[in-house]
């Protein structure tokens, strides 16, 4: 399988967990802790199977940094945080700092 393919899907598996964690209230909701005790696992599997055939300074930083930013746009879209154009930057060097890694490394 595409490690990209597979650490796109890590991020997602990561971001389910997250995203089920604030569901859980402090894992005091059955379904929900489920969820993020099955999202973690799957998403730190994957990523390891992505190791093997990536650079661990790039495959590491995508995940966290993607699943970073994806959970924060969770928070905006579906638990109505606020969009500061502060948080909009910092969002914006985070994608960019991932693409200067990837250029970096010769993806």
């Amino acid at each position: 399988m595409n490690p990209w393919l597979l650490l796109i899907a890590a991020v997602i598996l990561e971001v389910i967990g997250t995203t089920a964690l604030k569901l859980s209230e402090g894992f005091t909701r059955l379904w929900p802790s489920l969820t993020v005790v099955a999202g973690y696992l799957l998403a730190f599997i994957a990523l390891g199977l992505v190791l093997k055939r990536m650079e661990v300074s790039v495959a590491y930083a995508v995940w966290a940094g993607l699943g970073t930013a994806l959970v924060a746009l969770v928070g905006v879209f579906f638990f109505g945080e606020a969009m500061t154009w502060v948080k909009a930057a910092s969002l914006l060097l985070i994608v960019t700092g991932l693409i200067g890694l990837n250029l970096a490394s010769g993806g």
